[in-house]
């Protein structure tokens, strides 16, 4: 059985799109990406990618704790980010969110975001 995850802290669904910040199936959570949206203004943060990734992962984290689990319980993380140029700054913002023990992780390439976000992380996490 499946519930679906929604928590005031972190950004609603796009444009009010069919997906939910998050599922928790058995005692897995499939956290939906988010980008750097502020939940309080619903404006993406200013301050270049470590802005973005921060927010992303404070997003992130909100989710998580509202299915009752936490970025401490990352398995496996995307990443989506529009320029490599800016990988080492956002690798470095985004260590600070889950390590010491980093989950397993893929970062891509895209060519953009909706409202001119720079990165988007998704990730799945155990209860």
């Amino acid at each position: 059985m499946k519930r679906t995850v929604h928590t005031d802290k972190a950004p609603a669904p796009f444009q009010g799109a069919p997906y939910s910040q998050a599922v928790v199936h058995g005692d897995l959570v499939f956290a939906a990406g988010q980008i750097g949206v502020d939940p309080a203004t619903g404006q993406v943060v200013e301050g270049g990618i470590e802005a973005q990734t921060d927010q992303a992962m404070k997003n992130l984290a909100a989710v998580l704790e509202a299915a009752g689990s936490s970025l401490a319980n990352a398995l496996n993380v995307s990443i989506f980010i529009v320029d490599f140029a800016d990988f080492p700054a956002m690798n470095e913002v985004y260590a600070t969110h889950v390590g010491p023990e980093f989950p397993a992780r893929a970062t891509v390439q895209i060519a953009g975001l909706p409202s001119g976000a720079l990165v988007e992380i998704a990730l799945v996490a155990h209860m």
